[in-house]
């Protein structure tokens, strides 16, 4: 009796000094997206997902007070997302509802019972007026606000926003499946890509005659249609197809694409600038977060991002071709950008300069460079209003993210500071600090490491690995700017709380560190080189006299899952336990979720290495405990991943739990599918790693 109650007094004395918060306080603040700002008014608008529910906000200057537009209610796993301000300021559209998966299904992770669908709809900005207007998806409106186009089916459609009785059209009928649709300035013809498969065409269509002409049709992948001020021109990006090209692997160099020009009353197209060979060739077309990869100046340049010095950063070039000027110098990336009202400045969000943050800042294509945010935050998400104020969203290590305003002298004022909860525990985080391993072939890794409050030297503590998915992804020194790692940052937060000592792994292949990081030799599917970065991060762990060596655990999900996995089949000695969520355990299945006509038998040299740099050839030395999380409607990575390890796993006699959560997608929809996640992960640890 006397053990008991010392065993009831010790756990009691942990409690008080870690449990400080739970996981529901954590993950209570409202998470903001679709930042928009409306062309007309000093209005902007934005989505908050709180705890589930998701709704439409709007907020107007000079005060910025928000107020709920929609009225949506429950954990019902209902995204809404395209927000598009009608020109006349009086309405806005959205699109409510997620992709079709290939057997077109809409997510229902709620199973509800009604009609579930991916639907346009327009409301008015005093939030009346709500309606559906039609199903489908990328919502795009003419300058003069009469007429939306959109995509169904793969093809494009148009409906007249000035009644109520006109029943959408297609527009024409093409081959193939069109999408980035471009109004031109005067709102009488539309651009797209018309995508074809091993080749895309660039389209325009006259929307009064109906008549699609394709401009400059070549063999390679056209994209990304940018027209003129002037409505004469179109600029665009070609992409030189490449028959060998598959995906997670590295990809340095290839033939260099180029951006081209066309003259639409001639039809004469010209090669305004072309990449070198080498370093930048390859077209990263997932650098840059905006509308469109070029920006059409007021004064006759395009800006465009371009790696030639191994960067993610913007140049200029004249419309008229010429040589390309650098922008953005120094080592960091150009991430979020938009051009500014008056078509002159782009502004944009970097780490140019703190390379584990995001801050705001503006160039023109003369080179003018203007710092507008600083300091221990992280902004992304820039708009502008008609009168030229900025609006932004932000975080920091100890408040989550947030919509704001930034003033002139660049102070940034938080416009709806009440939508993080009163009890929310920012006092009670940790400032991660930023560290480098050593990966067991040498190379240098960023990573950030949480201590606990009064932490002490030499006081031993169990420890958590997390790698990030992606793998193009970064996580930063504070609550992350997708939402999907916003919620890992606060479960790290929570198991630092707890005792742990957690460690975030930017491992290679991941962004924010320049192109030969992020392009590694031999990385995912070509070798795996990543687990050099899981062993080196286990070592700088065990190495440390405040963590106990025995008791390490790995968690991730998706790419960060397949570390995980990677990890605990490889390396059960250093590693004691792991939560892996939707891992990818054999990527010739994964590859081919994302290349349909992958054959691993024509291909049989590169899926031999796809299989031996996946955790499955490894299953007979994995030994550790593992929990297993997935949702069965997952789109990325195929839920048979999760069954396959299991059997295997099974076979061997390893423990295993398993979590698992029905017609629920990658990215859970669901508030409470998190919470219960992240409440088993913890858990689970709790179980292997702090068990005497």
């Amino acid at each position: 009796m006397k053990k008991v109650l010392l065993t009831f007094l010790g756990l009691l004395l942990v409690s008080s000094i870690f449990a400080q918060f739970s996981l529901e306080q954590v993950l209570s603040s409202a998470f903001p997206s679709e930042l928009k700002a409306s062309p007309v008014k000093n209005q902007i608008a934005w989505v908050f997902n709180q705890t589930g529910s998701r709704n439409i906000f709007l907020a107007e200057a000079p005060d910025f007070k928000p107020r709920k537009l929609t009225n949506y209610e429950g954990d019902n796993g209902q995204e809404i997302n395209n927000i598009t301000f009608l020109p006349n300021g009086k309405s806005l559209l959205f699109i409510r509802g997620g992709a079709n998966n290939s057997a077109g299904e809409i997510p229902n992770p709620a199973e509800l019972q009604g009609t579930v669908e991916r639907a346009i709809f327009k409301i008015d900005l005093d939030g009346k007026n709500l309606k559906k207007v039609v199903n489908g998806a990328y919502p795009r409106v003419s300058p003069n606000g009469n007429t939306l186009a959109y995509i169904a089916g793969g093809q494009i459609w148009t409906l007249n926003l000035d009644s109520a009785n006109i029943s959408p059209k297609k527009l024409f009928h093409s081959r193939g499946s069109q999408g980035s649709i471009r109004w031109s300035p005067d709102g009488n013809k539309i651009a797209f890509v018309s995508s074809r498969g091993d080749h895309n065409f660039i389209g325009v269509c006259d929307i009064v005659t109906q008549q699609i002409k394709y401009i400059d049709p070549g063999v390679d992948g056209d994209i990304d249609p940018t027209w003129s001020p002037d409505g004469k021109s179109i600029a665009f990006i070609r992409v030189p197809f490449t028959k060998d090209a598959l995906i997670f692997g590295p990809e340095r160099a290839s033939l260099p694409w180029s951006i081209r020009v066309v003259d639409l009353m001639t039809g004469q197209a010209k090669e305004i600038w072309k990449a070198q060979k080498g370093v930048g060739s390859n077209f990263f077309a997932g650098g840059l977060v905006a509308d469109n990869h070029l920006f059409w100046t007021s004064d006759n340049m395009i800006i465009f991002p371009y790696e030639g010095d191994g960067w993610h950063h913007l140049y200029s070039v004249s419309a008229n071709g010429g040589n390309a000027k650098l922008l953005t110098p120094d080592k960091g990336e150009v991430e979020y950008a938009f051009l500014s009202n008056d078509k002159k400045t782009v502004i944009y969000n970097s780490n140019i300069g703190d390379i584990d943050r995001r801050h705001i800042r503006s160039v023109t294509a003369s080179g003018n460079l203007k710092q507008i945010t600083t300091g221990q935050g992280i902004e992304w998400s820039p708009v502008q209003t008609s009168d030229g104020k900025l609006a932004i969203l932000r975080s920091d290590a100890n408040v989550p993210a947030r919509p704001s305003v930034v003033a002139t002298d660049g102070k940034i004022k938080d416009i709806a500071p009440e939508f993080i909860p009163n009890d929310f525990p920012s006092n009670q985080l940790v400032t991660p600090q930023a560290v480098m391993i050593t990966a067991t072939d040498g190379m240098q890794i960023p990573a950030q490491l949480f201590l606990p409050k009064n932490h002490k030297a030499g006081e031993k503590h169990p420890a958590a690995i997390f790698f990030h998915g992606g793998s193009r992804r970064q996580m930063l020194l504070g609550f992350n700017y997708g939402e999907y790692y916003h919620k890992a940052y606060s479960l790290n937060q929570y198991l630092v709380s707890q005792g742990y000592v957690v460690l975030s792994v930017n491992y290679r292949s991941g962004i924010g560190y320049g192109m030969e990081f992020r392009e590694a030799e031999n990385y995912g599917a070509t070798g795996a080189s990543e687990y050099n970065d899981v062993v080196g991060a286990g070592l700088f762990l065990k190495s440390r006299e405040d963590i106990d060596g025995s008791k390490i655990g790995l968690w991730g999900g998706s790419y960060g899952g397949y570390l995980t996995a990677l990890g605990l089949a490889k390396a059960s000695d250093l590693f004691a336990a792991g939560v892996d969520i939707h891992g990818v355990h054999d990527w010739n299945v994964v590859v081919k979720n994302f290349i349909p006509n992958y054959d691993a038998n024509k291909r049989a040299e590169w899926a031999k290495v796809a299989y031996q740099s996946s955790p499955m050839p490894y299953v007979n030395s994995w030994k550790s405990p593992v929990l297993l999380i997935h949702g069965d409607d997952d789109r990325n990575v195929p839920f048979s991943e999760t069954v396959t390890i299991a059997e295997a796993l099974r076979k061997n006699d390893v423990y295993m739990e398993q979590l698992i959560f029905p017609d629920e997608v990658h990215s859970f929809l669901l508030y409470q599918n998190w919470l219960n996640a992240y409440k088993a992960t913890a858990n689970f640890f709790d179980k292997f790693l702090k068990k005497k």
